[in-house]
């Protein structure tokens, strides 16, 4: 029987592990299908006849045939459907909703887009890295600064906002952030690695499709 959930996405892609690791986190073993977004694969009619935006991860969820796209909405639908991740009640869930929001917004922005720069995939000048060093750093600081005397993000076990957020963090280094200056973010990313599951991305993504094991 062929697994409930089929991945397409590209190892490089911070979304793409973040969706990753929560099937994986969940336990829900999932096919992967490798998008070739070097020869352009995501612009191609097939791709954008599943995902709309031309972009990846897509999900697809073979129980109902919905294909869905951007991480954060993926996130938010695999925890409704797994029942995990999604916070133990309502207030847990709208925080958590909010921090995958602020995110978006302070954080992955700035760590992906200096990552993109340093890696020589992004050309821009050193005010754009300069002015995204300084947006990431400013994001961090609130994030370790939130993390001061608790374990999780929100509430007290593992949600989708601890997923998303260390699915931005595993990438930082690339970027060319220094976590050691916050080591609220450090302990935090220590026991998020702990949890039963947990794969970094680079034994999570392979750079090729490969059939649930």
């Amino acid at each position: 029987m062929p697994a409930r959930f089929e991945l397409h996405g590209i190892a490089f892609s911070g979304p793409t592990y973040k969706v990753g690791l929560l099937l994986t986190l969940a336990g829900e073993p999932f096919d992967y299908v490798h998008v070739n977004m070097m020869q352009g694969e995501h612009k191609q009619p097939p791709h954008l006849s599943k995902q709309r935006y031309g972009q990846v991860p897509l999900l697809i969820d073979r129980n109902n045939g919905r294909h869905l796209c951007q991480s954060a909405a993926i996130m938010e639908y695999l925890a409704d459907m797994t029942g995990k991740f999604g916070g133990a009640n309502l207030d847990e869930r709208l925080q958590a909703r909010e921090w995958m929001y602020w995110d978006f917004d302070r954080l992955a922005s700035n760590v992906y887009r200096a990552r993109t720069i340093r890696l020589g995939i992004r050309p821009a000048g050193p005010e754009v890295l300069e002015f995204s060093m300084a947006g990431g750093n400013a994001a961090l600081k609130v994030l370790d600064e939130h993390l001061a005397g608790r374990t999780w993000i929100v509430g007290e076990g593992a949600t989708i906002a601890d997923i998303d957020i260390y699915g931005v963090t595993a990438f930082a280094d690339e970027g060319g952030f220094d976590l050691a200056a916050y080591p609220n973010i450090q302990a935090w990313a220590e026991r998020f690695e702990a949890l039963p599951g947990f794969k970094g991305r680079k034994d999570l993504l392979p750079t090729e499709s490969r059939a649930a094991a």
